[in-house]
């Protein structure tokens, strides 16, 4: 198996398939169940967005993408354990891509209940980008590494239209010059990012206090994954240890934690205030 600096292990190569068949096969194993933990407060955000701005259908960025995964849940209202049967039957282990392709647009048609809410998914990996895209679970797709580089004319004007970013684990391989570009590509989105404990986010909320924004940690904890070895659990308590994170009733008993942050426009946060 091989690491990062972080510790954990790497799983690149799921990424990069043609179909997400060994994304979930491999994260199966590993309980792997942050999207589903986060889709009620990413329906909840969504739902105050249309409330506060009067934006009927809001396009929701989901960073880190992947093969579509929060989308799908999103946007046909299903659970992480219905995706892991959806690929995991032996209709789906039989199919050849366009065939699978052609069952998930179907089962997009069918239970696609949130029409109201536009996707675009960004990521680097561009097989996985490009299956949730003809899947259907996204709307448009932008493949780009905004760590490294600044998004296209073309990207930054697709990216002017989000009106909110979510993410359930990217946060910590992109960080602020990510967040960064998207804030100042056009209105300002809301975010909303579930981040391991392991990396703080202090830096991105310093480089979006810059853009105008005020971050809010949410309280509680939510599971990621189990670790994969115990010698993964015991490297990332080493950065656990270094970063001054205490593990003791989480990572220590054997899964990756997740924290909540809540990044707004200043002045949408200080209206808030005034209401409450």
């Amino acid at each position: 198996m091989q690491f990062d600096a972080t510790g954990k292990v790497s799983l690149e190569q799921i990424y990069t398939r043609p179909d997400p068949r060994a994304y979930f096969t491999t994260l199966r194993e590993l309980d792997y169940c942050i999207p589903q933990l986060a889709k009620p407060y990413f329906l909840k955000l969504v739902q105050e967005y249309r409330e506060a701005t009067g934006i009927e259908v809001p396009t929701v960025l989901d960073l880190g993408c992947s093969y579509g995964v929060n989308a799908a849940l999103l946007r046909c209202d299903a659970t992480i354990d219905e995706l892991y049967e959806h690929y995991g039957s032996d209709e789906a282990r039989d199919a050849d891509r366009d065939r699978l392709l052609a069952r998930d647009r179907a089962w997009v048609r069918s239970r696609g209940q949130l029409a109201r809410t536009r996707f675009v998914g960004l990521d680097s990996s561009e097989p996985a980008l490009s299956y949730a895209l003809a899947a259907g679970f996204i709307d448009h797709a932008v493949h780009a590494d905004l760590e490294a580089h600044d998004p296209t004319a073309a990207q930054r004007e697709l990216l002017a239209e989000v009106d909110l970013v979510i993410s359930t684990g990217c946060v910590g391989y992109v960080g602020e010059r990510t967040l960064g570009r998207i804030a100042e590509a056009g209105r300002r989105p809301w975010m909303a990012h579930f981040v391991l404990r392991m990396f703080p986010f202090d830096p991105i909320a310093r480089r979006l206090a810059d853009s105008g924004y005020e971050t809010v940690p949410m309280p509680g904890v939510f599971k990621q994954r189990r670790f994969i070895s115990e010698q993964e659990q015991s490297l990332v308590l080493d950065t656990l240890s270094t970063a001054g994170v205490e593990p003791r009733g989480m990572e220590a008993d054997g899964w990756f934690y997740a924290e909540l942050h809540l990044s707004q426009p200043r002045e949408h946060r200080a209206t808030q205030r005034s209401r409450g």
